[in-house]
């Protein structure tokens, strides 16, 4: 038995949904037959493929979509839906963007057979705004790869200087720069909180610029000092960098489950998050929680974590312990059975 996946996912470079896919679907092997685009396709293209041609591949089996879209002609389809921001937020998005989505996914949802949602708040915010009954709900948590974990120093310090960084002593953001992000209220409490902060600590800003043609742009303001940017950072670079981060934050407005929160936490990283959102469910009692919207609570955040020894310590020790809930083969084997109950 073989279980078609949508494959367009391959045509984008591996952030959150993309990074999903790929390890779910390499961990479910030949059960499944990817079916892709013969050249990488995004935007109008990639959508049109997605509509028009993927149909035709499928026959009668199932059809597992893994990234939030999916052809609207199949009945016999599994979508997996990581989040509702176009349509909770389309401020954030490009208008073009945001109206296709607002079109789609209401219609998509009403003709899939079963929804995989990577959170209980994705899995109630589907109920509540595209009407979807939860027993045509399955919540499958995301995992986190085993190449996130603590690392030696000796092992991180190559790394560390072919990025530019000359110690250890910094905060790290990872993820794109885009408004929901937070990276404007992020900029305004580290300012706050360099008063406070000694002198050799720097935030270190990790991750590429949204597309325009998806996001409304993403403005900082104006930059604070001890801020580096390293734009997009290579998968075997990356969880060397957050293993070498004495603390990590990512106080995201909203999030369908916020995978670079469980990564840092897996990393041994003391991690401050947003109390917002799919993110308690991710960070569980393990990460010092703040509201996004109160800059001054997140300097607050920064100033504690940098100036406590032995809490970061004791976030270190329960991040670990929340970490290793999650992992890709749990959540590969738990798709696998809904697909397998729907084949």
């Amino acid at each position: 038995m073989k279980v078609v996946v949508n494959g367009r996912f391959h045509a984008h470079r591996p952030t959150g949904m993309q990074r999903y896919a790929l390890a779910v679907s390499q961990r479910l092997g030949t059960r499944l037959q990817c079916v892709r685009p013969p050249v990488p396709l995004k935007g109008a293209a990639g959508h049109l493929w997605e509509q028009t041609v993927l149909p035709a591949s499928v026959g009668g089996r199932l059809l597992w979509s893994p990234n939030n879209t999916g052809p609207i002609v199949c009945r016999h389809h599994v979508c997996t839906i990581h989040d509702l921001i176009p349509l909770e937020h389309p401020e954030w998005f490009n208008a073009k963007f945001s109206a296709l989505y607002r079109w789609l996914m209401p219609r998509l949802a009403r003709r899939l057979e079963h929804v995989v949602a990577v959170s209980k708040f994705t899995s109630e915010r589907i109920q509540e705004l595209l009407g979807i009954p939860a027993s045509r709900i399955t919540v499958v948590m995301n995992g986190v790869d085993e190449s996130y974990k603590p690392r030696s120093r000796d092992e991180m310090r190559p790394v560390l200087e072919r990025l530019g960084l000359g110690s250890f002593r910094y905060f790290l953001y990872v993820g794109s720069l885009e408004p929901r992000k937070n990276l404007r209220g992020l900029m305004q409490a580290w300012r706050l909180a360099l008063p406070s902060l000694d002198e050799d600590i720097h935030l270190v800003v990790t991750g590429a610029t949204g597309r325009a043609k998806v996001f409304s742009e993403c403005v900082l303001g104006d930059i604070p000092p001890r801020v580096h940017f390293t734009s997009y950072v290579s998968e075997p670079e990356l969880p060397v960098l957050y293993a070498g981060a004495m603390a990590a934050i990512y106080p995201s407005l909203y999030e369908g489950f916020g995978l670079p929160v469980l990564e840092a936490m897996a990393c041994g990283v003391p991690t401050i998050t947003s109390n917002t959102t799919s993110l308690p469910e991710v960070a569980g009692d393990a990460a010092l929680m703040v509201d996004p919207q109160q800059v001054d609570a997140i300097a607050d955040a920064i100033c504690q974590v940098a100036g406590g020894e032995q809490l970061r310590r004791r976030m270190r020790e329960r991040g670990l312990q929340q970490a290793a809930r999650f992992s890709w083969d749990r959540c590969a084997g738990e798709t696998w059975r809904v697909l397998e109950a729907h084949a």
